[in-house]
This record gives C-alpha cells, structure tokens and sequence, in this order.
C-alpha cells in the first residue's frame, strides 16, 4: 500500500515539475521582442539608407551653400554680387508668352518653380549681408561725413591745422608709484596761442573723448583749439583707427595734420607733417621750430598745401624751410646789388 502511494507522489512530483519547466519556459520567451519578418526587416534598411542619403545632401548643400556665400563675400562687393546674380533672381518670375504653345507654358512654369529657391537664397544673403555691413559700417566709419560745420563765407581762405593729441601735443606715463600722469610738451601754449592768428586749429585723436576733453580744457584755456575731434571721429581699417581728412569738411588743398605718427595714422599722406614723437623730453623744441614754416604757409596761403609739402619729402621741413629762407634772401640780396650796379 505504501508502496502504490510513493509511486504516486513521485509520478505527480514529476508532473509538477515538467509543468513549472514549460511555465518558465514561456515566460522568458514573452519578455523578448517578437522577431520581425524577413520583409519588414529589408523595408526598414531601405528606409534608413534613404534618410542617411537625404541628410548627407542636405549637408552637402548647406556646406556648398556656405563656401559659396564666404567666397562672394571675399571676393565681391555687395553691388557686384547684386548685378552678377540679378540675371538669376529674375529667372524666378520667368513666364511664357501669351502667344505660346502649352508646352512652353507648362515648360516655363516648371523652370520658374526650380529656380525660385535659389533665387530667395539669394536675396536672403544680399539682405543678410547689407544689415551686416550697415553695422559694422557703424563701427568703422567716422560718426559723419561732416565733421566740421561749414566755414564762414570770410574765413574761406583761411587754412586748417589739424592737430594730433599723444606724442604730438602732450605725453601720458604711468609709474606705479603715482600711476598715470600727462605732461605737455614745450612751447605747446605759445605754438597754439601763435598760430591761431593765422589758421583755424582743431584737435584730432584716435583716443576716447573722455580722455581728450579734459586734456584740451587744460592745455588751451585761451580757446585757440576751435574743435575736438576724438575716437568717433576716425575710420577703423584693419584693426587701427585712421583720421580721414577728406571727412572735415574742408577744402583738402588747404589742410595741414601734424603729429608725431602722421604718415602712419592719417588716410591721407600728402596732408601731413610728421615731426619727432615726444615722449616726455624737456628739452625738445620740435613744436617751436614748426612755427616759421606754417606762419609763413598762414600768411601767404600757397595754392595748395600739397604740392608745398611734397616738395619738402624726406626732408625736415623746419630745418630746410630756414635753409630755403637763408638761400632766397640771399639771392634777393644779390638781385639788389645787381640792380645798384646797373643804375650806376
């Protein structure tokens, strides 16, 4: 009797057991993604190739897109990019004739549809690069294109003396021990308060006119400096700012700039005077011995400055201006002799 009971459990124990291994079984199988058919699996690769090639296009054209606008910027001005691509902008409005064949029609609508993406890519860039331009011209041009009011009808003949401010009229140092300090160079009172008599003398600094102002207020309390021009005033070119003379407002036959670096901080060369830049030594009289030359220039007032200061190039002007003066009296001296003589 035991016997038949054992063989029992044992046979229910096994049953048990088969029925767990198959309930398990199952289990792990419904935990997997169902497999996908054979054709599901191929439509999906085509798909993904499709896409992958549809973005590398798009790349490719943004990349093709991008070269081509950083060239035309390079390259050409934005009205020479206008007028090259005017041809292609209007191609986007193209229309057949009234009098044409439908095919034309049809052909000419299908030619102004292809071409009206370019064309607004176009106009995009010209519009993007002429907001950009107008702000950096913002930036680099000078704040006018008339930095000085029109001379009075009786001062038309009167010559302009331009003026540089650091290492021309004053010096600023800094030392640790009392930090910045500015000094004025020699003779500056006497060659401004001199000079006034004969020119109409304005300042010109590439510098902030926070700085500037203060410097003038001191420097010309007799108010023989009719006008400051400071920072926003200049052209920015190539990282430096440049004074522009031709933006003065004045006759540019009749402009003189003096400075310390004028040949390398003016647009135009054949306006300047460069005298030695002062960087604080006592005994430099480069300003008083300037005098001569430009009260000569302020009395006589020559034609045009230009031409008197390119006959003085590579030379010293205050040195041979007394040289060219010691010469003319000398041969007026012997003009004098010689006229005595022919009398007699």
């Amino acid at each position: 009797m035991y016997a038949i009971i054992a063989r029992s459990r044992l046979r229910i124990s096994s049953l048990i057991s088969r029925t767990n291994r198959r309930l398990s079984s199952t289990d792990i199988l419904q935990d997997q993604p169902p497999p996908l058919p054979e054709s599901s699996s191929a439509a999906a690769g085509a798909e993904n190739k499709s896409w992958n090639l549809l973005k590398y296009s798009l790349v490719a054209s943004l990349t093709g897109g991008v070269a081509t606008a950083g060239y035309a910027t390079y390259a050409y001005s934005l009205d020479e990019v206008e007028e090259k691509t005017k041809a292609l902008r209007a191609s986007a409005n193209y229309t057949a004739g009234d009098n044409a064949s439908g095919f034309d029609k049809v052909q000419a609508l299908i030619y102004s549809s292809a071409m009206t993406v370019p064309a607004k890519l176009i106009e995009l860039y010209l519009d993007l690069r002429r907001m950009t331009e107008e702000q950096v011209r913002g930036f680099s041009e000078p704040t006018s294109d008339k930095l000085l009011p029109d001379l009075h009808p009786l001062e038309q003949h009167v010559f302009t003396l331009v003026l540089d401010v650091s290492e021309t009229l004053v010096y600023s140092d800094w030392k640790r021990e009392r930090g910045w300090r500015t000094f004025k160079r020699p003779g500056v009172e006497a060659f401004l308060e001199h000079l006034a008599q004969f020119f109409e003398i304005i300042v010109y600094s590439d510098q902030q006119n926070m700085y500037v102002d203060p410097i003038i207020d001191r420097l010309d309390p007799k108010q023989c400096i009719r006008y400051r021009l400071s920072r926003g005033a200049t052209k920015y070119v190539g990282g430096k700012h440049y004074r522009d003379l031709s933006m003065l407002n004045r006759d540019p036959s009749r402009i003189i700039y003096v400075s310390g670096n004028a040949l390398e901080s003016s647009l135009q060369k054949e306006n300047c005077i460069e005298i030695k830049p002062w960087k604080g030594d006592v005994e430099d009289t480069s300003l008083l011995d300037l005098i001569p030359f430009l009260e000569y220039v302020g009395k006589h007032r020559p034609a045009d400055i230009r031409t008197v200061l390119a006959s003085y190039q590579g030379r010293d002007i205050a040195k041979e201006f007394i040289e060219r003066s010691k010469e003319h009296q000398r041969r007026m001296q012997e003009q004098k002799q010689h006229g005595r003589l022919w009398h007699r």
